[in-house]
């Protein structure tokens, strides 16, 4: 379920960028205003204000965004004011140019949206970069991991509830040789792991990172919310938050399902997640993440 909070009557498109553009107006920037509009919109809401916008100040509202705000807070906004497959594009294309082989970001992508909503993001990487997201996964990715990374972003995993039980069997006998085996790179391996929606589960290893993303891969097919409450509790674990980490997927679950992640980390912490990202973040960038997670600070 989403967090987000939409007002029972929302104003115009046209008026949302009036207060918008008001809010970059004069001495200092409107931070709470800013917020108080785009954290409250969904994201059909977003993209018309975007295009509204952009006809009638003659410039992109994300401009107008960069110029006027900074940091945290900052990306927060951005992120959050795209288009969900846009951002996914992004996302992907940050962690392909930064890439190394404990970065789980287009694991996430890849297992946690559906297959419609994939091939959404590969259309959109598209469009915004001018190559394939395949092609740079193989550009940027090297051997089993190249292996294991151009199948998962390019596969159309079947979502229904039938089950093939012969097939199943025969997959899991095959997956429990390879295993037992340690041959964690066997192609037939790869393909039942990031073609099928279920997979059997490994014996963990942390020195081993490509074992480590292949229960990654499975961990996140199989139980999503779960895998993504443990990401936010890790960016906010210590004395130092990991706020792209935080802030990626509070903007990218706030409208499919933080609400769930949010009751799985009250679970398993005892503490509100609005608790915790109060007390581990600070200023406009604390007041944006609150607001999409539903409350006012």
């Amino acid at each position: 379920m989403a967090t987000i909070k939409v007002p029972a009557t929302v104003p115009s498109p046209a008026e949302d960028c009036d207060q918008l553009r008001k809010a970059f107006q004069g001495w200092g920037t409107n931070e709470r205003l800013i917020i108080s509009i785009l954290a409250h919109r969904t994201a059909a809401q977003r993209r018309v204000i975007r295009a509204t916008y952009a006809e009638t100040y003659g410039e992109e509202l994300l401009k107008s965004l960069e110029d006027e705000i900074s940091g945290d807070f900052e990306r927060a906004v951005l992120l959050w004011s795209l288009d969900p497959a846009d951002r996914d594009a992004q996302l992907a294309n940050e962690a392909l140019r930064g890439w190394n082989p404990s970065n789980r970001v287009l694991i996430e992508i890849a297992c946690t949206r559906n297959s419609s909503e994939l091939i959404d993001v590969r259309r959109a990487y598209h469009l915004r970069y001018k190559r394939s997201l395949e092609e740079d996964v193989a550009k940027h990715t090297t051997g089993d991991f190249r292996k294991l990374l151009v199948p998962l972003v390019t596969s159309y995993r079947y979502e229904g509830i039938e089950v093939n039980r012969k097939l199943a069997k025969l997959e899991a006998k095959m997956l429990h040789e390879k295993i037992t085996e340690k041959a964690y790179s066997h192609e037939e391996l790869i393909w039942i792991i990031t073609a099928r929606s279920k997979a059997q589960d490994l014996k963990f290893d942390r020195k081993n990172e490509f074992l480590v993303a292949l229960r990654a891969i499975i961990r996140c097919t199989c139980y999503p919310e779960k895998y993504l409450e443990k990401v936010i509790r890790l960016a906010i674990k210590g004395p130092q938050i990991d706020a792209n980490s935080l802030t990626r997927i509070v903007t990218t679950r706030a409208e499919v399902d933080l609400k769930s992640i949010e009751a799985i980390y009250y679970k398993r912490n005892n503490m509100s997640l609005k608790q915790a990202v109060k007390g581990h973040t600070l200023g406009d960038y604390k007041t944006m993440l609150i607001a999409l997670l539903g409350n006012d600070v």
